[in-house]
């Protein structure tokens, strides 16, 4: 398939850069059509990038929106994943000794799982993420690891996200996740709540603003309703 490069927006820092954050978009299971600016799963991250960068700009935070060239996850060619691999080289190459954060929603929070391995990462918040029960935890091993997850979700299974929490946790990753009261897999009911999760995330990944639910009891960690 060749369907050109994936595209990348910026949104720049204010000053300094101390940290970048990117963002993944979701997708569907297969599919070879080109992902459009009007699709969907692309438009509904560009608010929550936009949200971000507001709230961390002046803090030397860089936000960047990738866009996959195609619609699907693919096995076994896991196009999304090479998309997002691409997108880590560059910010490495732009953006040397830079801490990268990545924020995905859906099969994008897959993809954030999943390449979460890359030196330059830190840590990941994974919104409504797409996590079968093969999902390998492996690449999150010592990397901090926020997951959102709607009670109501009917596309990905809050469940199953639960299920790589906790394996996450055994593996060495250091994991808070929360369950969204009222909301479904769009994260259209309660838009509020979900950039919060993320600013926090974002404050407390970048060394800005610590967040208070690390403070939680780790019994409790993985259930914390919003």
């Amino acid at each position: 398939m060749d369907a050109g490069d994936p595209l990348m927006s910026i949104l720049p820092s204010r000053g300094p850069v101390r940290a970048v954050v990117l963002v993944l978009h979701g997708g569907a299971e297969t599919g070879l059509g080109r992902v459009r600016p009007w699709g969907p799963a692309y438009l509904r991250m560009l608010p929550m990038a936009r949200a971000v960068h507001r709230a961390t700009a002046w803090h030397g935070v860089e936000v960047r929106l990738l866009r996959n060239r195609v619609r699907g996850w693919n096995e076994p060619e896991l196009h999304p994943v090479a998309d997002a691999r691409w997108a880590l080289e560059r910010v490495t190459k732009e953006r040397p000794g830079v801490p990268v954060l990545l924020v995905g929603h859906s099969m994008g929070g897959r993809v954030a799982l999943r390449v979460a391995d890359d030196p330059a990462v830190t840590a990941v918040c994974a919104l409504a993420p797409w996590t079968p029960d093969a999902e390998p935890v492996e690449p999150v091993r010592g990397r901090d690891v926020v997951i959102a997850h709607g009670v109501w979700d009917r596309i990905t299974r809050p469940a199953e996200s639960y299920t790589y929490a906790r394996r996450a946790g055994y593996e060495g990753a250091r994991v808070v996740r929360f369950e969204v009261m009222g909301e479904g897999h769009a994260m259209l009911r309660r838009p509020g709540v979900w950039n919060r999760i993320v600013r926090s995330f974002t404050l407390d990944a970048a060394g800005i603003e610590a967040a208070t639910a690390w403070e939680t009891d780790p019994g409790r960690r993985l259930r914390l309703p919003l």
